[in-house]
C-alpha cells in the first residue's frame, strides 16, 4: 500500500506510490510546451492541506489519512466537528484517502511539492447540475420526424412499453427524461502540466467536472 516518507534533505513529506490533494476548480486556459504544442488545461487552486486524523488498521480496521482544506466561520461548523478540529483551526472541508501514514502525523501540512510536471492523475468532482432534462439532451435521442401527421414531436421519447415486453410494463432502466448532472464524476489519465507552489495553483491537462469553485479530489 502507498506510504509517505520524509526527505532527509529538506524535511518535506513525499508519497511513495499514491499522491493526493484537495482543491477548488478554477478557470480553463491554454498551455504551450517547449515544442510549441498547445494543450487545453484547467487551473486548480489546491492546498495547503492539514492532516486532521490518521487512521490505522489496529484502531480503525484500515489505514487512512484524513485531510482538511480551507477555512470557514466557526458558527457554521457542527459541534462534533469543532471538537474534532479543536486544535487545528476552523477547517472548511475534510476528505479521507486510503493510504499508510508513514511519518505523517496529525497537524502536519501538505502542499503541491508532492507533484511534479508529467505526473498522471485522476480527478473526481461533482458535475454541473442541469435540472430536469428530456431524452434528447440527457441521452442523445434524435427525436421523431415531422412527417406522417406528427408536429411538435421532435424531442418526444417515443414508445416506452408494450410490444409484449415485460407484460406491457415499462422495462427497468428505460432511458427517459429526468434529473441530469450533479453526479460524482472521475476523469482519469490527466497530466500535470505545471506546479506553482508559491501561489498554490496546479495546472492539469484537459477538462475536469464541475463549475468554477467546485471541490476537486486529485489522486496520483
Amino acid at each position: 500500500m502507498a506510504g509517505l516518507f520524509r526527505s532527509p534533505l529538506c524535511g518535506c513529506f513525499f508519497f511513495q506510490h499514491m499522491k493526493f490533494m484537495l482543491g477548488t476548480k478554477g478557470k480553463m486556459t491554454q498551455v504551450f510546451d517547449e515544442k510549441g504544442v498547445v494543450s487545453a488545461a484547467t487551473l486548480v487552486n489546491a492546498g495547503p492541506l492539514t492532516i486532521t486524523q490518521i487512521k490505522t488498521t489496529a484502531v480503525d480496521g484500515y489505514d487512512g489519512i484524513q485531510i482538511g482544506l480551507g477555512v470557514r466561520n466557526q458558527k457554521n461548523i457542527k459541534k462534533p466537528q469543532q471538537g474534532h478540529l479543536k486544535d487545528l483551526g476552523n477547517i472548511r472541508t475534510m476528505r479521507e484517502f486510503r493510504s499508510e501514514a508513514g511519518e505523517m502525523k496529525r497537524g502536519d501540512k501538505m502542499d503541491l511539492s508532492i507533484f511534479v510536471p508529467g505526473d498522471i492523475v485522476e480527478v473526481s468532482a461533482i458535475s454541473k447540475g442541469k435540472g430536469f432534462q428530456g431524452v434528447v439532451k440527457r441521452h442523445g435521442f434524435h427525436g421523431g420526424p415531422r412527417t406522417h401527421g406528427q408536429k411538435n414531436k421532435e424531442r418526444a421519447p417515443g414508445s416506452i412499453g408494450g410490444g409484449g415486453r415485460a407484460g406491457g410494463r415499462v422495462v427497468k432502466g428505460m432511458r427517459m427524461g429526468g434529473r441530469m448532472g450533479n453526479d460524482r464524476v472521475t476523469v482519469t489519465n490527466l497530466r500535470i502540466l505545471q506546479v506553482d507552489t508559491e501561489n498554490n495553483v496546479l495546472v492539469i491537462s484537459g477538462a475536469i467536472p464541475g463549475r468554477p469553485g467546485t471541490l476537486v479530489e486529485i489522486r496520483g
